[in-house]
């Protein structure tokens, strides 16, 4: 372990976590788990004044941060890595109250970002409820024939939010006439054909189209107000 001879020079205290069984130069005790090197000699936590700490492990950047803001006495850990050649962090050393006060800082910002979570979700409920509203309407006036439960129902399948339907593109959020038009020939194909049953009996996607086409022009001239 003469690797330990050359701690990494860092601000603040640093404490190594032992690759080989090491005994304090002081009280003798070991091995321990960490120590801490002055002029060279591995000293036990508690000989260097820091048996107090406790270890918290890297990984929580929030945690770590705050746990040393309130920390009045710190030493970060470091271990070395032997195939890197180099010391790597391990987390940092503080004091118990400290990481008390931290945990509960960081709880509080857990409950802030539940609040925004729950309040973002309300809020994009209620765009998506205006948006469908709109994307209804538009249906409405292209087909004014359509009934208006049915017109509802095309809106909200066509705009569900992240199903990659139309009434999610860029067209179908501008309301564009070919997008609208285009959410209810699928509807119309799905729900007032023999559409998906041609599919389930293998016929081709593009003849099982050409068979119900007359159809699904029926129903949308209806719709239109043509017949």
């Amino acid at each position: 372990m003469a690797a330990l001879a050359t701690p990494p020079s860092r601000t603040g205290l640093v404490v190594v976590q032992a690759l080989r069984k090491k005994h304090c130069a002081e009280c003798r005790s070991g091995p321990v788990a960490m120590l801490v090197l002055e002029e060279g000699a591995p000293r036990c936590l508690d000989c260097a004044d820091l048996g107090h700490l406790v270890f918290v492990p890297r990984g929580d950047t929030a945690l770590t941060r705050r746990v040393r803001e309130e920390s009045a006495l710190s030493a970060v850990v470091v271990r070395f890595n032997r195939r890197r050649s180099r010391y790597e962090r391990q987390g940092v050393l503080v004091e118990e109250a400290a990481l008390a006060r931290a945990e509960e800082r960081c709880l509080a910002d857990a409950e802030v970002r539940r609040r925004r979570r729950v309040r973002d979700a309300r809020r994009r409920a209620a765009e998506d409820l205006r948006f469908t509203d709109a994307f209804a309407g538009e249906i409405r006036r292209l087909f004014p024939a359509c009934p208006a439960e049915r017109a509802r129902e095309i809106a909200a399948h066509a705009s569900l939010r992240g199903s990659g339907r139309v009434g999610r593109s860029a067209a179908g959020r501008a309301l564009t006439e070919p997008a609208v038009t285009s959410a209810v020939i699928a509807s119309v194909r799905h729900v007032d054909t023999p559409y998906d049953q041609l599919l389930m009996t293998g016929v081709p996607r593009y003849e099982a189209r050409r068979r119900i086409a007359g159809a699904v022009e029926t129903t949308l001239r209806g719709w239109r107000g043509g017949e």
